[in-house]
């Protein structure tokens, strides 16, 4: 799943619509929602109110604390997405200079992961 925000936002106040949005969805096949067990997230959504709304919704919380806890724990969880990422803005079309309109980036998006996909299973089968 992708969210897309403005520019000078707080990562924070875009969690509960995106999750909220992945709740709602059913899969048919497996006769079951698609909920997350848990939420892996770094400092910038350590609010008491935000980790509250996430356990009322029966997912467990690993955010790291401000001023407690390191983020390194959460380094094994976080490297597939910080990976992939960079992967992605690899692609010049993908910076926001470039591209502004919502629909055209999430199109340049698509399009980027099938060429990284294709290209990682010309990789494997070769």
């Amino acid at each position: 799943m992708v969210g897309v925000s403005r520019g000078n936002t707080v990562d924070a106040d875009g969690l509960k619509p995106m999750l909220t949005s992945l709740l709602s969805r059913h899969d048919p096949d497996r006769g079951r929602n698609n909920k997350p067990r848990k939420l892996h997230a770094d400092k910038a959504y350590d609010h008491p109110g935000l980790r509250q709304w996430v356990r009322g919704k029966r997912i467990g919380v690993r955010i790291a604390r401000k001023g407690v806890e390191s983020s390194q724990r959460l380094g094994q969880h976080r490297w597939a997405i910080e990976r992939t990422i960079f992967w992605l803005t690899g692609y010049q079309r993908l910076s926001p200079c470039y591209e502004r309109l919502l629909r055209n980036y999430l199109a340049f998006l698509d399009l980027a992961a099938a060429m990284l996909c294709w290209k990682r299973l010309l990789k494997i089968t070769m």
